[in-house]
């Protein structure tokens, strides 16, 4: 893998004739094509590190996308990732407080509990982290299934997003399951804003969110995604799925900057900020 942008020494790094990488003649760029370790995704992938004060919660979303917009392909993201997509994917979760999904999601990727991994415990124990992140269910319904491992064997107790009008029958099945309820809305849905301001009232300030699509959706409607790293997959699947984020859209396109850009055998895997 090699980084592409923003341009370092590294990124411009000659041959021993002088050629940059790239030119003919120039042995491959091999100094800048390498595959890179765990820590260095992590440095990479770091979160900001917080002002002064009462630190403030940073939502980044992590999502695939093929060359025609397809974020799935027979239902799953899957098929259209790498195994250099999975590594980015696990650093991600490594680096965080707390994954928050889309029950829809959970019921078709087969989620289950994130795990405590020794490559990131010193790096999580120095960030004042506990073991694992923990899975943050977006649920209206609570329509879930309570006996899958996301539920019954958690490292990290598995928190469900809901609204105050929730069933309270299903309420209590949640929390006899073993998860923990958390109310970020007046009615039956969760009010996006109120979903980051609930966790991080809970000390989950790095959040990252793995979709789905509509959840995604709603969080750029409502102003609240800091950063997007997205991996673009250099394939065509055609057909009618779903593109990274879906829902109303908004009145005036919301513009991302381009923080870092790396890329690996035709796959681009790009980080985007708010400005």
């Amino acid at each position: 893998m090699r980084r592409l942008f923003p341009v370092t020494d590294q990124t411009v790094t000659t041959d021993s004739g002088g050629r940059p990488p790239g030119a003919p003649g120039d042995g491959g760029g091999a100094a800048a094509d390498h595959e890179w370790s765990l820590d260095e995704l992590a440095d990479a992938y770091g979160y900001p590190e917080p002002g002064p004060g009462e630190p403030r919660p940073w939502l980044r979303a992590n999502m695939v996308s093929t060359l025609d917009g397809a974020a799935q392909h027979d239902g799953r993201s899957q098929p259209i990732s790498t195994a250099t997509d999975m590594r980015i994917f696990g650093t991600l979760r490594g680096l965080a407080d707390v994954v928050v999904v889309g029950a829809e999601t959970v019921r078709l990727e087969g989620y289950r509990p994130a795990r405590a991994r020794a490559e990131f415990a010193e790096r999580r124990e120095a960030a004042g982290q506990g073991p694992a992140p923990a899975v943050a269910v977006v649920s209206a319904s609570l329509d879930l299934d309570f006996s899958l491992p996301l539920f019954t064997s958690p490292l990290v107790p598995t928190l469900i997003l809901t609204g105050a009008a929730a069933a309270p029958e299903k309420v209590a099945a949640a929390e006899k399951a073993g998860a923990r309820v958390v109310i970020a809305g007046d009615g039956m849905g969760v009010e996006p804003a109120r979903a980051v301001q609930a966790l991080a009232e809970l000390g989950h300030t790095r959040l990252l969110t793995e979709g789905g699509p509509r959840l995604l959706g709603q969080f750029v409607a409502a102003g609240v995604l800091d950063e997007l790293c997205l991996t673009v997959s250099p394939m065509l699947t055609v057909g009618d799925a779903q593109r990274i984020a879906g829902g109303p859209s908004v009145a005036v396109p919301r513009r991302f900057a381009l923080v870092s850009l790396l890329e690996e055998e035709g796959f681009l895997f790009g980080r985007y900020g708010r400005p």
